[in-house]
């Protein structure tokens, strides 16, 4: 049973000093849950951390030193008539997240002692291993920046259930960052010459990554959290993570002998489509803010126009990845397709605008 509170006449934050219609109902929820009946996401994240605009009477409990309370609006552009009505789809919490993150890195775990122990990464192609220590190698650091510019974003969120969703997507980001380099550092044991720091160099200095170390420069740097929410997941994934795992090394990996690259980099895929939803949910629920709608879909757009130029020339400068192999299974030009139409169902999705983002004309390369 749900129930609206009854204040009492004098404020207190006296334990008790509020009672709760039904109280002593074993059906009782303090709070209104999103469909017909609370979830266990909901009773272990829902006001989880309260604020005065709920139940801390006296105001918020501590501050900083400058007066600036333990939780601001503030601290975002957007805003909300009431942000407690956000629930991430995936419904994830502690106890959750640890399960999900164990069963990945036990797949993973797997997965690189049976390709060792079968003697697989000797059997790669040459310029494969090239492609790996290179590229691959490079990729992990775009991912831990991601990942780290969320885990400071999480600090920000207003409520609970918003600071989970980052910070579960911090998680799977850090985690992915680190599969990487354990799984570069393994297979190096059994491939001779190949070199474990190539991949920071082309990092730093390749021109192929410079528009990505920017674009994730941009997201660690930016001030308001749900714009780093926004640079990473609307524009970062589809434009440069989706394209180059599920674009490039899902498909171009088989074909020079390589079958644990895609099972190691595959968890990222679903990973995404989870921190996906979550953001399209929050966003969404922000456009549609019967007060602060349209106010939010401005701001929306010009974090858009700020960002997806540079996150489409950080695609575009990825393409010639896409020739290195020598033997070509995947075409770059059918990769950027999918990632702008992905892109271009992101926003329709959060109701931001129908956006066309140009297309330059790609041609494809024969496939051998």
């Amino acid at each position: 049973m749900n129930a609206p509170v009854l204040e009492n006449e004098q404020k207190s934050a006296a334990a008790g000093a509020k009672i709760f219609p039904g109280s002593d109902s074993r059906s009782y929820n303090y709070y209104e849950p999103k469909g017909r009946r609370a979830t266990h996401y909901e009773d272990v994240t829902v006001d989880v951390q309260p604020d005065p605009e709920r139940y801390l009477l006296q105001d918020w409990i501590i501050s900083f030193g400058d007066g600036v309370p333990t939780y601001s609006k503030d601290w975002t552009a957007l805003k909300s008539s009431d942000w407690h009505r956000y629930r991430a789809p995936d419904q994830e919490w502690e106890r959750t997240h640890y399960q999900r993150q164990s069963t990945i890195c036990g797949m993973i775990k797997n997965v690189i002692d049976n390709a060792r122990r079968a003697g697989a990464p000797k059997r790669f192609d040459a310029a494969w291993v090239k492609v790996l220590q290179e590229h691959l190698g490079a990729f992990k650091h775009a991912e831990y920046g991601a990942g780290t510019s969320l885990m400071r974003a999480q600090r920000y969120g207003y409520t609970q259930m918003v600071n989970n969703a980052i910070l579960t997507n911090s998680s799977y980001k850090l985690r992915l960052a680190q599969d990487l380099t354990l799984y570069l550092g393994e297979i190096a044991l059994d491939i001779d010459g190949f070199d474990v720091d190539v991949g920071k160099r082309a990092w730093l200095e390749s021109p192929i990554w410079q528009k990505t170390r920017e674009l994730v420069e941009c997201a660690r740097g930016a001030n308001d959290f749900l714009e780093q929410y926004f640079i990473v997941n609307v524009l970062f994934e589809p434009l440069i993570g989706e394209l180059f795992r599920s674009g490039f090394l899902m498909q171009a990996a088989a074909p020079q002998n390589d079958y644990s690259t895609p099972s190691v980099v595959s968890a990222a895929e679903a990973d995404y489509e989870r921190n996906l939803a979550n953001t399209v949910e929050l966003f969404a629920m922000l456009v549609a803010d019967a007060e602060h709608g349209e106010a939010n879909r401005r701001v929306l757009h010009d974090w858009f126009d700020k960002y997806q130029p540079i996150a489409t020339q950080a695609a575009m400068d990825l393409q010639p990845i896409w020739s290195q192999p020598r033997v070509k299974s995947a075409q770059f030009a059918e990769a950027y397709a999918s990632a702008i139409n992905r892109l271009q169902a992101i926003v329709r999705e959060i109701g931001v605008f129908a956006t066309q983002v140009p297309m330059p004309g790609l041609e494809t390369e024969p496939a051998e």
